[in-house]
């Protein structure tokens, strides 16, 4: 991720520093760089010659860990490193000794507390999240997310340098998972869940999911190339920062296969099998099941984006945009649920929380209101 903000940042023409406790880490970024920048040359987004000033623009710095005296004169530094809030601390709060004190300190943190993260610093006005998505080169969005004490001046001059650099900035309250990943958890939650039921079995969601739903991948092809331990820890991160909130309970069936090491793709094994000569199993491509799963997952999606909007994790706009742009959603789950209906999708939530007496299932009071006074997001 690190790697991949740099070659963003240099192309739009700044002088970019790499940095890395080991300078052999931080060249293998370079050299990443080089390899994604001679793809671009091949299918002729980009000159050679221009392929090359962008790595000239990029240098390797390393002054060993906790020493940032190599990027003194640098005007904003983005961390890209470890989701570890205590290990993060330590890192600001050395970066905040090494740079000029105008310097904007961001965090690319998907999940923990902007706020907590600037706690560490002296000037806690100084730090504000910038969540890029992965490939950073690829993915459009971005998320804004100011702490309790960023400075408005910080967030106004960070979110116009990323929209400068050709990106699609949100702005997101510091609530856990943002936008992104706090309506995204039903995707996969919700899916593991109807899995572990025996509903239906991983390939028959994910088709569903892809043909009947419209989305790009399905949730256990998705999930696979993540990484297992990586959702796992999104999903783990934003239901304890939610108190435990039933709605994001890590699925066993997820926990289990990074307890055995069965990460997706990068591992070659995780839902799926993705050693050399196996077959990947088929869906049973029965219209009505399929339509089931998509509208049980649906429903929750809807009511989280909902809720999103009721709990001011960002503008009605912003998250449409987010779910769009950063997770490549075939619709807004707003608009979608209009088109639904949202006393249909009322309807689901509340069937489903009958049927299994959990919290989980609850719809937002937003949703039911709205369904009660008619009203529309879009009127």
């Amino acid at each position: 991720m690190g790697s991949g903000i740099a070659q963003v940042a240099a192309t739009a023409g700044h002088r970019v520093l790499l940095h890395d406790v080991s300078a052999d880490v931080a060249r293998h970024g370079v050299h990443e760089i080089g390899k994604s920048l001679a793809r671009q040359v091949e299918k002729k987004k980009v000159s050679e010659a221009d392929s090359q000033s962008i790595l000239d623009r990029i240098s390797v710095v390393s002054g060993g860990e906790g020493n940032f005296t190599s990027m003194a004169d640098c005007d904003i530094v983005i961390e890209a490193i470890v989701e570890n809030i205590d290990v993060k601390r330590v890192v600001f709060e050395q970066l905040e000794e090494s740079l000029a004190s105008d310097a904007v300190l961001a965090t690319n943190t998907s999940s923990l507390s902007v706020t907590a993260i600037a706690r560490a610093c002296k000037s806690p006005g100084r730090v504000i999240g910038v969540h890029f998505f992965n490939p950073a080169t690829a993915m459009p969005l971005v998320e804004i997310v100011p702490g309790l004490r960023s400075d408005d001046s910080v967030v106004a001059a960070t979110r116009a340098l990323v929209d400068g650099w050709g990106k699609k900035t949100v702005l997101a309250s510091d609530t856990p998972g943002f936008i992104v990943n706090r309506i995204a958890r039903p995707y996969y939650g919700e899916a593991l869940r109807i899995f572990e039921e025996g509903i239906a079995d991983r390939p028959t969601i994910d088709w569903a999911m892809r043909e009947i739903g419209g989305f790009r991948m399905g949730p256990f092809e998705l999930m696979d190339f993540i990484g297992n331990d990586i959702n796992l820890a999104a999903t783990t991160a934003v239901f304890e920062a939610t108190s435990f909130d039933p709605r994001y309970k890590p699925s066993l069936t997820q926990r289990r296969l990074v307890e055995a090491g069965m990460l997706g793709k990068k591992s070659g094994r995780g839902h799926y099998d993705y050693s050399a000569g196996a077959a990947l199993p088929q869906p049973t491509r029965d219209q009505h099941l399929g339509r089931h799963v998509v509208d049980r997952i649906l429903a929750m999606l809807i009511n989280e984006a909902i809720d999103a909007v009721a709990f001011r994790v960002g503008t009605r706009d912003d998250i449409e945009t987010a779910m769009t742009k950063g997770v490549n959603y075939p619709r807004g789950l707003l608009a979608w649920g209009e088109d639904i209906g949202l006393s249909t999708v009322l309807e689901t939530l509340e069937r489903l929380q009958r049927e299994y007496g959990e919290d989980r299932y609850r719809p937002s009071h937003l949703l039911k209101r709205m369904v009660r006074e008619g009203t529309s997001f879009f009127a």
